[in-house]
């Protein structure tokens, strides 16, 4: 069977052939109802963008870098579904890449892995610093997600500093006191855990609580196995906490299981705040309180930027008497976050099934 061309598309969807390529492009002046229509027909009829022609045509090859430390880790494979899903919504193909928190594998996918086929990247990195960003200048256009480097590029995350504070004042209007912090990091830093850990002291300093450092477990990565060695060591050191904030859902999940080994009950006895609100949290037992980012709107915002700038890395230059268009400055932008209450910091009565008060 032979492969569908662009004007069967045209012909299946009832429109020209250049209306078909206007929706592909993903040009602004298409009406939902053309580009819902020709969308329809393009997975009817199983039509793929022929690549090497469309880079050919226009500089750009239509498909992006998502860039994460772990693919195995929830909270970035969901992530990553939905970045795809945006993705595809702008007819981009999305390449997916795992760095490790390596600072040699983030350089090249910021360099665009070598070559000219991705039109840009979205990067979540653990590893690059702003000196990276500067030093690579010329490389394709980058958003950054997560971890927030001084300046240089695009960057979309939530207010971590704010939740924490959230998730810490919940806590502490629960009543309790003495809150461990599970992957705390007292340093100077524009890092995801350091501005968690500033906002757990800021409702600790709100509330009159003294901070003490000691409540601060480091642990040597953000998973599962870290999460139940912390509350281990923590117990078995005279620890006495009545709450334990982790600062992912990881930590969280790892330090459910430590607690239950060491007959804790929770909430009863200590209560337990994850951050991501990663699938797994709502079928553990107790089921997970957590910070619920929008990760959907991380995606699409993440999305809308590097689209932005890659019309701009791609954009015609301006002729003698044509004034060149002022470049966007690099954008940081906060997306909503919620705290989700369940079993782990508020009982029964948020055991699925029951009413909630």
């Amino acid at each position: 069977m032979a492969r569908p061309r662009i004007k069967d598309v045209a012909r299946h969807a009832g429109v020209s052939e250049k209306t078909v390529s206007n929706v592909i492009n993903d040009y602004v002046h298409v009406s939902d109802r053309t580009r819902r229509v020709v969308r329809e027909a393009i997975d009817h009829l199983g039509y793929r963008v022929n690549l090497a022609g469309r880079h050919l045509r226009t500089g750009r090859s239509g498909v992006i870098a998502l860039v994460v430390p772990e693919l195995d880790v929830p909270y970035f494979a969901e992530l990553a579904r939905h970045v795809i899903r945006a993705a595809e919504e702008c007819s981009l193909t999305v390449l997916v890449h795992q760095s490790g928190g390596d600072r040699r594998h983030e350089l090249a996918a910021l360099s665009g892995f070598g070559s000219d086929f991705v039109d840009g990247i979205i990067l979540s990195p653990l590893a690059l610093t702003s000196d990276d960003l500067r030093d690579n200048a010329g490389s394709p256009p980058t958003v950054l997600l997560g971890e927030l480097l001084e300046e240089g590029a695009d960057h979309v995350a939530i207010d971590n500093e704010q939740a924490a504070r959230e998730a810490t004042e919940h806590l502490i209007a629960r009543g309790h006191r003495a809150i461990l912090v599970i992957g705390g990091r007292d340093e100077p830093g524009l890092g995801t855990a350091e501005a968690r850990t500033r906002g757990y002291r800021a409702a600790l300093s709100a509330a009159g609580i003294a901070y003490d450092a000691a409540a601060l477990l480091p642990v040597g990565a953000f998973r599962m196995p870290d999460g139940a060695d912390a509350v281990h060591r923590a117990l078995s050191g005279g620890a006495r906490p009545d709450a334990l904030l982790c600062l992912n859902d990881q930590l969280a999940l790892g330090a459910l299981r430590a607690l239950h080994e060491h007959g804790v009950r929770v909430p009863e006895d200590i209560a337990v705040m994850g951050f991501d609100d990663v699938e797994g949290g709502r079928y553990s037992v107790p089921t997970l309180s957590t910070v619920a980012p929008d990760k959907g709107a991380v995606a699409k915002v993440a999305v809308h930027l590097l689209r932005h700038r890659i019309a701009e890395a791609t954009r015609p230059q301006a002729g003698a008497d044509e004034p060149a268009p002022a470049p966007l400055s690099p954008q940081d932008r906060v997306v909503a976050h919620r705290l989700v209450l369940r079993e782990s910091t508020e009982g029964a009565a948020h055991r699925p099934g029951r009413a909630r008060r």
